[in-house]
C-alpha cells in the first residue's frame, strides 16, 4: 500500500472515529463513553482505535486540538480585516461559519455533554484582537469596560449557538449571525457613537 492511499485510509478511520465520537456525546458525558462502544459505532476494531488514541480522553483532547487549529485559521482574516478597522460585529458570522463546518463538534462544545471550558478556549481565541478593535471604535471607552462588554457579548453569542444547537440547528446560520449581530450592535450603544462616525459626521 502506498503512502497516499495509507494517508487516505487513516483520515477515514479518523472521520470515522470522530464522528462516532460525537454522536454518542450527544446521549452521555464523556465519562460514560467507551472504547469498546465507540468502536462498535465507528465500525471497526480496538487495535485500529488504539493505533491513534490511548484512550478516549486522548480522542477527546486531538479533537479539541484539531478544531482549534482550523478555527485560528479560519479565524486568520477575519481578525486581519479588524486590524485595518472593520467592525467587530462582521467577525460574528465567520465564527457561526465556522462553527456551520464542523457541526460536529458543536456536540463537543454547545451540548449538554460538552466541554464548556474548550467553549471558553474558542471565545478567548479572537478576545485580544477584538478588545483592540472596539478600543478604535469606542475612543471613549475604558480598557475595563471594553473587556466587560467583549465578555457579555461573547457569552451571549454563546447562548445564541447553545440554542441554535439544541433546535437542531435548522435556522439557517446567516440569520443566526445577523441576528446576534444586532444584539451586540444594540448593546454597544453603552459606548456612544463609535469614533468612525464622529469622523464622517466631522467632514460633513
Amino acid at each position: 500500500m502506498n503512502k497516499k492511499s495509507d494517508d487516505h485510509r487513516i483520515r477515514v478511520t479518523k472521520m470515522l472515529i470522530r464522528r462516532a465520537f460525537t454522536d454518542l456525546l450527544k446521549t452521555k458525558p464523556v465519562g460514560s463513553i467507551s472504547v469498546k462502544e465507540l468502536c462498535a459505532s465507528a465500525g471497526i476494531n480496538r487495535g485500529t482505535f488504539y493505533a491513534h488514541y490511548s484512550d478516549i480522553y486522548d480522542l477527546l483532547k486531538k479533537i479539541e486540538d484539531e478544531t482549534l487549529t482550523e478555527f485560528k485559521t479560519a479565524m486568520e482574516p477575519l481578525i486581519g480585516e479588524l486590524e485595518k478597522g472593520i467592525s467587530p460585529v462582521k467577525v460574528t458570522s465567520g465564527i457561526f461559519r465556522c462553527l456551520k463546518e464542523n457541526a460536529d463538534i458543536c456536540a463537543v462544545t454547545l451540548g449538554q455533554y460538552g466541554d464548556k471550558d474548550f467553549a471558553a478556549r474558542l471565545i478567548n481565541e479572537g478576545r485580544k484582537s477584538c478588545v483592540a478593535s472596539y478600543a478604535k471604535f469606542f475612543t471613549h471607552a475604558s480598557e475595563r469596560s471594553i473587556e466587560y462588554f467583549y465578555s457579555f457579548a461573547s457569552s451571549g453569542c454563546m447562548g445564541i449557538l447553545t440554542r441554535w444547537f439544541d433546535e437542531g440547528m435548522i435556522t439557517d446560520i446567516d440569520e443566526i449571525a445577523a441576528m446576534a449581530e444586532d444584539f451586540i450592535l444594540s448593546a454597544a450603544t453603552y459606548f456612544g457613537t463609535p469614533a468612525t462616525q464622529d469622523a464622517e459626521v466631522d467632514q460633513l
